[in-house]
């Protein structure tokens, strides 16, 4: 967040300056309100540059294997302008790469699931999913799947027929992935 706040910066003063030579270029003729106007451009279009792309390079960072499920697109209130450009503030991604499946139970899939948020650090949680049964369940401190393939210490949900997250698991399960 502080280097947004310094790039935010960087760019007002980088407006700034190209109004002043503009209308030191121009003789004095450009009124002076330029400068900070044109410094408010760069601050503003900055941010709203930020806000825009961050999906996009939250996303680039994601190692191979790491397939983001899920993504909250959508328009706010405070700001209008999302109702015509709807801005991503929040996705899920699944681990694919050491995703597990029970030795007894094979419709049992364990994996890592990490929840993005703008403005907020980065959750991880270990998830089991029942393909068979439609459910999964978030595996926090002492919850355990037994090596008989029933869950203790969590309970069971049950989600909509086309949760994002629980089909990307069990779409992983049945490519063998």
């Amino acid at each position: 967040m502080a280097l947004e706040l310094i790039a935010a910066l960087a760019a007002a003063f980088a407006f700034a300056g190209f109004a002043m030579l503009v209308r030191r270029l121009s003789g004095g003729r450009l009124p002076r309100w330029i400068v900070p106007a044109a410094a408010g451009v760069g601050l503003i279009g900055f941010t709203i540059w930020s806000e825009y792309d961050w999906y996009r390079r939250a996303t680039a960072d994601l190692p191979e294997g790491v397939t983001v499920v899920w993504q909250d697109s959508g328009a706010m209130p405070l700001r209008p302008w999302t109702y015509l450009f709807p801005l991503t503030t929040h996705f899920v991604a699944l681990d694919r790469r050491e995703m597990a499946a029970h030795p007894v139970r094979p419709e049992l899939r364990m994996a890592q699931v990490y929840d993005f948020g703008r403005w907020r650090p980065v959750q991880a949680a270990l998830m089991v999913f029942d393909c068979d049964g439609g459910r999964h369940a978030l595996l926090m401190a002492g919850a355990e799947v037994t090596a008989e393939g029933e869950l203790s210490g969590a309970d069971w949900t049950v989600p909509a027929a086309d949760d994002p997250v629980l089909n990307a698991a069990c779409g992983a399960a049945q490519s063998g992935g």
